[in-house]
């Protein structure tokens, strides 16, 4: 009942509450809130804090900026949520706060972009080897349930992509990857498309920010698309991919076949592409069951490698 107590009366503040109302929307940083709200950066960041302890918002920290967003469990985020559902849509402070979340938004875009200009990178691996990114995005839907596919966590998520496509069929998914660009243009695709049960954050896939999943902890599907070939061991990524997993979930692993590595040139490719075998026994070694897996003809050939934790025994369920 303390408890309680304390996380309704961090909530009952206007801007607290409209601090809340645009974390809806997607996690944004002190300074966009400052731009959104036009308060300043100390004063929000009181707020900010009081929310964060009461469990009505989560902080993460990446580099020099901390993002706010609402807890992602059901448990943690039920009386946040609750509380935005009772705010009236109509509200004009609601409606001028929305409106600067678009400005907000398209400039995050716009300096995303600009940030990869200046460095040159190829953002979009699949368009920059002319692969088929449709074609693999329709053999990937067609290799899992069309709906109830639970909790997802894409591996090396680059600008979100995957994330869109599966958002339909998800809970909850959370992106990770270790660009701060990559993150600003997957933040603005899920904000733009008003995705707000998947979020990414940054992080190292060698060492997931996450516990080890249990019967009632965890991930349901893993997804890693393009990544495990920049991957220095990539045996330890999949090991990493797996200790989240619950008991009978998925794991889908989207990469190259070998090939003579002439078309990769200049994308810091550490592997020319990965054998069956050496995949087959990374994922076993990882304590995953792997199934057949499907290629997807182009200029290089896609495989599309499928696996599966056991599933618990009945003691482990209990």
């Amino acid at each position: 009942m303390d408890s309680l107590l304390a996380s309704l009366r961090a909530a009952a503040e206007p801007t607290r509450l409209r601090l809340l109302a645009l974390a809806a929307r997607g996690p944004f940083c002190v300074s966009e809130f400052t731009a959104i709200l036009g308060q300043s950066q100390p004063r929000l960041s009181r707020h900010l804090r009081l929310l964060c302890e009461a469990g009505l918002l989560e902080r993460a920290r990446e580099g020099a900026h901390a993002w706010f967003q609402l807890p992602a469990g059901a448990e943690e985020g039920g009386l946040a949520h609750a509380l935005i559902a009772r705010l009236p849509e109509d509200d004009p402070v609601l409606a001028a706060d929305r409106r600067q979340v678009a400005r907000v938004l398209a400039e995050r875009a716009r300096v995303a972009s600009e940030s990869f200009s200046r460095q040159g990178a190829d953002w979009d691996e699949m368009r920059a080897l002319g692969l088929p990114a449709a074609d693999v995005a329709e053999t990937l839907l067609a290799m899992l349930p069309g709906a109830g596919l639970g909790r997802l966590i894409d591996i090396g998520t680059g600008t979100g992509s995957l994330l869109s496509l599966l958002a339909p069929r998800i809970a909850e998914g959370i992106g990770i990857d270790a660009s701060p660009a990559m993150l600003a243009l997957a933040r603005t695709r899920l904000a733009g498309a008003g995705l707000t049960h998947c979020t990414v954050r940054r992080a190292d896939m060698y060492r997931l920010p996450l516990p080890d999943a249990g019967p009632k902890a965890g991930f349901d599907l893993a997804t890693l698309q393009m990544v495990l070939h920049h991957a220095e061991d990539p045996e330890a990524v999949l090991a990493e991919a797996a200790r989240v997993l619950r008991p009978g979930a998925r794991l889908l692993l989207v990469d190259l076949a070998p090939h003579d590595g002439e078309r990769t040139a200049g994308l810091a490719h550490r592997w020319p592409g990965f054998p069956d075998a050496d995949i087959a026994a990374w994922l076993t070694g990882a304590g995953l069951a792997p199934a057949p897996a499907r290629s997807v003809a182009g200029p290089l050939t896609i495989r599309i490698w499928p696996a599966q934790r056991a599933a618990a025994s009945q003691r482990e369920a209990a």
